[in-house]
């Protein structure tokens, strides 16, 4: 059937981005998933039979965190076993997760339910790249309003320090310290002052809590053991100071927001970073009327920006992009970025790349 062959397609493309982000242990899953998932299990007919669209609705990463999950906790040995590579023959891979998904078909099938929540704080660097761009055109003191914060861990972005290609932000003696790798010219270097920080969600989720530090510990990819310690850091970062963050739909929250009085002399911009495929369509329409209704009316002495860090799926990257009013109402790409936020490149082609538009929200 043509949804069965889209679904196993899904986790194809998901196999290739693997590949190229340096995660080999996922790509060669969800290889084995799409040649070789059955209906033996729950959970295989559910991915088999998903209704929707895999790549935008991150049908595989939702399943590779269940996945990750059960080896995080220790309840499967064959499991770890492949997240340890030593079982790495394509046809043992294959037998093996068939096994692993028939024992854990309870615990797995719940992950299907809800996007994942990745709240990587790797991506704050993107997001302050196009913040120093804004604090550039507008001067330095920046009000923060971040949709789709999920925990909360980009509304710390206060609190890192940030090496952005030899340009410091942030505390000096911050607990958690952000340093992708830096290709191209580095981001402007001029002040940045954040004076405030809110943000909102749809499924908030409470950094502070233990269950919440293992569900979001298990869509951290399992190569990447430097996010696992950044992560570690910005969960103690919350508990010792929380966040504010509020649970609301994105476009009802972005409206009232931008109605409510901007101080003078302070940019109000809109941030979000992995989110935007993820809002129904409809939303995404009223988030995007609402900004350009703000940004006409717009002053030199009350600024109004958009900061982003999106998937562009028509070239397969992520890009930094930033669109500002008054004067600056296109979008520019001020860097090509790791979806994870390890390497940040702001050579010129990345603006060529990133094309002018936001994508829309999903169906």
């Amino acid at each position: 059937m043509a949804s069965e062959q889209n679904n196993r397609g899904g986790f194809l493309i998901q196999e290739h981005y693997c590949g190229i982000m340096g995660a080999p242990i996922y790509a060669r899953i969800c290889g084995a998933i799409a040649r070789s998932l059955t209906r033996d299990s729950r959970v295989g007919t559910a991915i088999l039979d998903w209704p929707g669209e895999p790549t935008r609705d991150a049908l595989p990463l939702r399943f590779m965190g269940g996945l990750h999950a059960l080896v995080l906790a220790g309840a499967d040995d064959e499991l770890a076993a492949l997240y340890a590579g030593r079982i790495d023959d394509p046809a043992e891979v294959e037998a093996a997760l068939g096994r692993v998904l028939v024992r854990n078909d309870a615990a797995l099938l719940p992950w299907l339910d809800g996007p994942p929540q990745t709240n990587e704080a790797g991506r704050s660097a993107a997001l302050m790249t196009g913040l120093l761009e804004i604090a550039r055109r507008h001067g330095p003191n920046i009000e923060i309003l971040e949709i789709g914060s999920s925990a909360g861990l980009n509304l710390l972005i206060d609190r890192y320090r940030f090496d952005l290609g030899g340009v410091a932000v942030g505390p000096a003696d911050a607990p958690v310290t952000i340093r992708p790798e830096w290709r191209g010219p580095p981001p402007p270097d001029v002040p940045i002052h954040i004076v405030s920080l809110r943000g909102c969600d749809v499924a908030p989720m409470d950094a502070a809590d233990p269950a919440v530090g293992a569900r979001l510990a298990a869509y951290v990819w399992p190569e990447a053991v430097e996010r696992v310690a950044r992560l570690n850091g910005a969960i103690a970062m919350v508990r010792e100071k929380p966040v504010r963050l509020e649970r609301a739909d994105a476009a009802d929250w972005v409206e009232a927001r931008l109605a409510e009085p901007q101080p003078e002399g302070a940019t109000r911009v809109l941030m979000h970073s992995v989110v935007w495929q993820y809002l129904p369509a409809s939303v995404a329409a009223r988030i995007k009327t609402a900004m350009e209704q703000a940004g006409a009316h717009a002053t030199p002495e009350r600024p109004l920006a958009w900061v982003i860090q999106e998937p562009d799926r028509a070239v397969a990257q992520q890009f930094a992009r930033v669109r500002s009013w008054p004067g600056h109402g296109e979008w520019q790409a001020v860097a090509t970025t790791h979806a994870h936020g390890a390497w940040i490149d702001t050579t010129p082609l990345a603006d060529v790349r990133a094309g002018h538009e936001l994508p829309q929200g999903s169906a």
